[in-house]
């Protein structure tokens, strides 16, 4: 159960990273794969930061800001 509640979660942080980034999502799969390694950028970024992010609403905004920051980085990246 805790595994389909990851994916959710990442398939809805990734969906909304997309909605603000490219004005769409990426498809299931992208965007829980989007999701799950804006997760963990954001848990890196957040922490180097030295910001914690408590509950699950912080784990989503959290997320969806470490998910913004990786398309960002990969729309810069293609540009180049």
């Amino acid at each position: 159960m805790g595994l389909l509640i990851f994916l959710a979660v990442g398939a809805l942080v990734g969906w909304l990273a997309g909605t603000l980034v490219k004005g769409s999502g990426f498809g299931i799969i992208g965007n829980i794969i989007v999701g799950i390694i804006g997760a963990v950028l954001g848990g890196f970024l957040f922490g180097l930061l030295g910001i914690t992010a408590g509950g699950f609403v912080g784990s989503i905004v959290m997320a969806t800001i470490g998910a913004v920051i990786l398309l960002f980085i990969i729309g810069v990246l293609k540009k180049a």
